[in-house]
């Protein structure tokens, strides 16, 4: 028993060395949520090694005693022994830890590191807007590249060119293929912005559909084609939209882009996810900027 004793004194040193070394400047730092930490591993790593020991010991010397149960299963009988002292106060000393942890110990009410990052980040977003509360147009399409590379471009392609049709093509409002579908099956992705959406089948004929698919692709040039009526009644004459009714159908305008951020758009390509919360509305007006200019 002394040897094992000794050898388990020894792991448990080799054990905190190494979780000493591993842990760098932890016991030594000022934050005590660190040194929490350090004394729950030493806890746990005094604790395992010297109930292992016990158990072996146990299991070693110790004879089976006392009174047995009537009941048995497959010839195995069971003893009407009270539960270990230990571990019947380990038991109830876990349930009170628990209950501190939830009212009293960290994180409840304690230092948050995920708070601490929202504080942080308030702080810079407060700055930011400030530093660039009115950018001109061209420092707003040189941070919408650098959001565009980021956050578009592993879908999009840096030339916001799709990646051969695996998303939309940036460089255009849209194409034929993609008017045609949203006029035969309606659109509601959008439902912050224009919470009414579009219903299918405004145009019932195959070739108005085309007609007006063909126009508004081909960037509202030449003679406008008289189904497109239907569109303008929502979309406007120009095909620059109205608020809270119909998004803008002839370019990526602020409002298009930051109603698209905010709840994602599906379409014929597939679903794009929303990146509501990811970005400010000034890198929102940044993006709209660079994406207008990548079609000049």
């Amino acid at each position: 028993m002394k040897s094992m004793v000794i050898g388990g004194i020894i792991l448990i040193i080799a054990l905190l060395a190494g979780t000493y070394f591993a842990a760098g400047d932890a016991f030594n730092s000022d934050d005590y949520i660190n040194s929490l930490t350090m004394l729950g591993a030493v806890a746990i790593i005094t604790i395992t090694v010297f109930v292992a020991l016990k158990y072996v010991n146990q299991m070693k010397n110790d004879t089976a005693s006392g009174e047995l149960a009537e009941e048995k299963w497959d010839g195995i009988g069971e003893y009407k022994n009270p539960i270990p002292t230990g571990w019947g106060l380990a038991f109830i000393g876990a349930i009170i830890w628990m209950f501190w942890y939830f009212t009293v110990g960290y994180p409840i009410n304690g230092f948050s590191q995920i708070g601490q990052w929202n504080e942080e980040t308030l702080e810079y977003n407060a700055k930011f807007e400030k530093k660039w509360e009115n950018p001109s147009e061209e420092t707003l399409k040189a941070m919408g590249q650098s959001i565009f590379l980021v956050q578009c471009a592993p879908c999009h392609g840096v030339d916001g060119e799709g990646i051969e049709g695996k998303a939309q093509n940036l460089t255009h409002r849209m194409s034929k293929e993609q008017i045609v579908h949203v006029i035969k099956n309606g659109s509601n992705s959008l439902k912050t912005a224009y919470p009414a959406g579009m219903p299918p089948m405004m145009l019932t004929e195959d070739a108005d559909i085309n007609e007006v698919a063909s126009y508004i692709a081909g960037g509202f040039k030449g003679e406008q084609p008289a189904s497109f009526a239907v569109c303008a009644g929502c979309h406007g004459a120009d095909g620059n939209g109205m608020e809270m009714v119909a998004p803008n159908i002839r370019a990526y305008d602020d409002a298009l882009v930051m109603a698209v951020l905010k709840d994602g758009k599906k379409g014929i390509i597939g679903a794009m996810p929303s990146f509501d919360g990811r970005l400010n509305e000034t890198q929102e007006k940044a993006l709209a900027s660079y994406l207008r200019s990548l079609g000049e």
